[in-house]
């Protein structure tokens, strides 16, 4: 699946050294197309109030779309 920029998605997997979990909300802001390869994606991760927590790139695997019968909630950051 091709995902858009600025388009939200869920982590499929924890990411530690970031204090992040699988679950939580990321931002698309860039494409890594590979030939022949599985895409990767940089991710950006904002905490409640709109700051940046974390930007990642990671494989598209790692990631999932955001759908209708998904609701957020708010959990304190790791570390």
């Amino acid at each position: 699946m091709t995902y858009n920029l600025f388009e939200e998605v869920v982590l499929l997997k924890d990411i530690s050294e970031k204090g992040l979990k699988k679950g939580d909300v990321a931002t698309i802001v860039e494409r890594h197309p590979v030939a022949g390869g599985e895409d990767g994606y940089t991710l950006e991760v904002f905490n409640t109030l709109g700051n940046t927590i974390a930007v990642i790139t990671v494989s598209e695997s790692a990631i999932a779309p955001l759908t209708e019968k998904e609701i957020f909630s708010v959990r304190s950051l790791a570390g």
